[in-house]
């Protein structure tokens, strides 16, 4: 399909971008179809499931289930900003989208993404008091202090995510118009820009890395503190703490690992970024119900317990 271009004086304008995808080849596509779908249908029920443990349970109620519930909501969000536009152009030939519509999903994908880096942050600095300073956890991570620093995640994603959103939405776009990645993300849509794009892009990267690599310090710094701390520790102690971080460190290596690689650099190969988009995208909100239930004995207990209630409640009713 041709793209819809208007004119405005002498320039012509693009209305709306054609998404290439990660494959034009039919069989791929159908095949990719049923795996993405399957991998979008467990990451919504897996996150999902974890948001009404913890809201239910009564002794999931210290901070770090307070966090991972906010996780598990980002995480659903993020997925849902490309993963059903992907799903869909897997069945369809035009994979076309409005510039309104890109220019929204940029938006989403970065306001969710930098609002999951910010909470993995936050949970970090959980653990490092609850291990730290365990005699003081309660009064440090009040449920007010809790809150300001979700409500400050999400202030700082969107604070964030319309930096670059402006910066892309104000470029000229007057063709070509065909997107190489399955959504549109700040990279690809600054090689179709009628217009010189490097300070752009430097200011793209500052951003993006100056986020990124400031909350992986911390978290560094917050994890080597902590196994320093440990050594002070009896060894089912360790055990213990090392259970609850493990999860977190596996998550935070998956997450930022490849938004390291994609947004601190400037672009080379963009058919690569796209296949290493998929694990910040859809593979780690996916794996992260799976990551900390399956090293969480509390939240599987809880998890037992709700369904035993709910498989009760409906036999009682029989």
């Amino acid at each position: 399909m041709a793209a819809q271009l208007t004119k405005d004086g002498n320039a012509s304008v693009v209305k709306e971008f054609i998404l290439i995808g990660l494959s034009e080849n039919r069989g791929v596509q159908e095949v990719y179809f049923v795996m993405f779908l399957c991998f979008y249908t467990i990451n919504v029920v897996g996150n999902l499931l974890i948001i009404v443990t913890v809201i239910s349970s009564q002794h999931l109620n210290s901070p770090m289930y307070f966090f991972l519930c906010y996780l598990s909501f980002v995480d659903i969000c993020y997925s849902s900003v490309t993963a059903p536009k992907m799903i869909a152009d897997f069945l369809v030939e035009n994979k076309t989208i409005s510039f309104a519509g890109c220019i929204a999903q940029l938006f989403g994908a970065h306001f969710f993404g930098c609002t999951e880096i910010f909470i993995l942050t936050a949970m970090a600095y959980d653990r490092y008091t609850a291990i730290c300073r365990p005699l003081h956890y309660t009064a440090l991570m009040t449920r007010r202090v809790c809150g300001r620093m979700v409500v400050g995640s999400w202030v700082g994603g969107c604070v964030h995510s319309v930096v670059q959103t402006l910066l892309t939405a104000r470029l000229p776009f007057c063709g070509p118009n065909k997107v190489d990645h399955y959504f549109c993300d700040v990279h690809p849509l600054l090689r179709l820009a009628c217009a010189d794009t490097y300070a752009v892009g430097v200011i793209v990267i500052a951003n993006s890395g100056m986020i990124t690599l400031s909350s992986f310090f911390i978290l560094v710094v917050s994890y080597v503190v902590i196994l320093v701390s440990l050594r002070s520790h009896t060894s089912k102690g360790r055990r213990k703490a090392l259970s609850t971080c493990g999860s977190h460190i596996t998550v935070v290596v998956l997450f930022f690992g490849p938004c390291t690689f994609t947004y601190i650099r400037p672009p080379s190969d963009l058919s690569r970024e796209k296949i290493v988009a998929l694990f910040y995208t859809i593979i780690t909100p996916m794996l992260n119900p799976l990551i900390y239930t399956l090293r969480n004995k509390e939240v599987k207990s809880a998890m037992r317990k709700l369904w035993g209630r709910r498989v009760g409640s409906e036999k009682g009713k029989v």
